[in-house]
């Protein structure tokens, strides 16, 4: 997913899509820990208290098949 960022007072923000928020639990004031990987030039969001993704079985079954191969 891209987003833009944005310039919230003095600082920079990004916003966090609504169907993310949703699918994972976050609610506001929930902390976030920032974690920079500089020679990969990301970003890493570790929300607190989230919901772990369920992965739909058909990308499991494709992936399964890749292997095999």
């Amino acid at each position: 997913m891209r987003q833009k960022v944005m310039k919230i007072g003095n600082s920079l923000g990004v916003t966090v899509p609504a169907d993310f928020v949703k699918a994972v639990g976050i609610r506001p004031g929930d902390s976030v820990e920032v974690e920079k990987v500089a020679h990969k030039n990301q970003i890493i969001y570790h929300f607190s208290g989230i919901q772990q993704l369920l992965i739909a079985s058909d990308i499991l079954k494709s992936s399964s098949k890749k292997v095999k191969k």
